[in-house]
C-alpha cells in the first residue's frame, strides 16, 4: 500500500501535534517537593526504610522530593517524612504504638509532628490531622518504619506501676 507524501506544512503540523501530545504527560507532573533534609539523612539505616515506603497513603500518591531521605504524599503535600531526625529521649509526650511501631506525638496547630521512638535514626512525619487521619498515616507507614530496628520502646503509666521497689 502506497501512502501519499505529505506536503512540508502538513508534515510540520503533524510533528507539532505529535510533540504536543508527547508533552502532555510532562506538563501534568508536579515539581519535586522542597523538603529540607534531616541532620542525619545520610545515615545508611535510612535506606531500607526509604525503599519500602508505600506508593500511597490513603488516597494520596507519593511525590518526588528534592532531598535525601525525604518523602511527601498528596498534592499539595499532606504528609511529609524525613529520616535522620534527632532521636527523641525519654519524654512525657504522648507515645502510641501502631502495628509494632512506637511514635511520639506532638500536637501542633494545625501540623502534628510524629517521631519514631526507640529507633535510630529516627523518622519524623509532619501532617495535618484535619486533612488526613493520623491512624491512616501511621498504619500505612508502619512496615517501612519497621525497617529501622527498635532498640527501646515506649512505656506508660501502667508500666511504671510494676517497677520493683527502690533499695
Amino acid at each position: 500500500m502506497h501512502r501519499p507524501q505529505l506536503s512540508l506544512p502538513a508534515r510540520i503540523a503533524r510533528l507539532a501535534l505529535i510533540g504536543s501530545l508527547a508533552a502532555i504527560p510532562l506538563t501534568s507532573c508536579s515539581p519535586p517537593v522542597d523538603v529540607p533534609a534531616a541532620q542525619d539523612a545520610a545515615n545508611p539505616a535510612c535506606a531500607p526504610m526509604m525503599v519500602a515506603l508505600p506508593d500511597a497513603i490513603g488516597e494520596y500518591s507519593l511525590r518526588k522530593t528534592n532531598s535525601q531521605a525525604t518523602a511527601a504524599w498528596g498534592d499539595p503535600s499532606l504528609v511529609i517524612l524525613r529520616c535522620g531526625v534527632n532521636v527523641p529521649g525519654p519524654t512525657t509526650d504522648r507515645c502510641v504504638t501502631v502495628n509494632g511501631i512506637d511514635w511520639v506525638i506532638k500536637e501542633g496547630n494545625p501540623v502534628w509532628t510524629l517521631t519514631t521512638y526507640g529507633r535510630e535514626p529516627a523518622t519524623e512525619i509532619l501532617m495535618d490531622p484535619d486533612k488526613i487521619s493520623s491512624a491512616t498515616v501511621l498504619a500505612d507507614l508502619a512496615a517501612a518504619a519497621g525497617k529501622v530496628p527498635a532498640a527501646r520502646n515506649c512505656v506508660g503509666q501502667e508500666d511504671l506501676q510494676n517497677l520493683p521497689p527502690s533499695q
